[in-house]
């Protein structure tokens, strides 16, 4: 025998309220660390390919070694700053300002001499750098 009146049992509930000023605070939270600044992207047209082959950049070659001194073309250079450096690439390039500086610096060059290099091509005008890599040989 079951004297025991039968309780009825609430269904559990979530608080909404609750629940509702948790989100609010969340959303708050993200509303007032969320930078509003626009970042404006750069109109850029990209170049398309052809069918026909266009002709190489003129280019100029400087070699470092790991002492330091410079050749251009393959002409050793006596400049050792970067002020002489600029007059010998100014020469080459003849008020060129489209030819690219491709710099072949020794693994073992210092940071000082392929800077250099760097700062005699934007005292010549040259802003077209480029490094030349070799691939490790596996």
């Amino acid at each position: 025998m079951n004297f025991r009146q039968a309780t009825r049992r609430d269904q559990p509930e979530i608080n909404l309220i609750a629940f509702i000023d948790v989100l609010l605070v969340i959303l708050i939270f993200l509303m007032i660390s969320t930078s509003f600044s626009r970042v404006a992207g750069l109109a850029v047209r990209l170049p398309t390919v052809g069918a026909e082959a266009s002709a190489p950049p003129k280019s100029m070659r400087i070699v470092v070694d790991a002492e330091g001194n410079f050749a251009l073309n393959g002409r050793r250079l006596s400049a050792r700053d970067a002020s002489s450096l600029a007059i010998e690439l100014r020469n080459l390039s003849g008020g060129d300002s489209t030819q690219i500086v491709a710099i072949h610096a020794d693994a073992q060059a210092t940071h000082q001499s392929v800077i250099s290099v760097m700062e005699a091509a934007r005292l010549a005008g040259l802003s077209q750098v480029t490094f030349s890599a070799q691939s490790k040989s596996r």
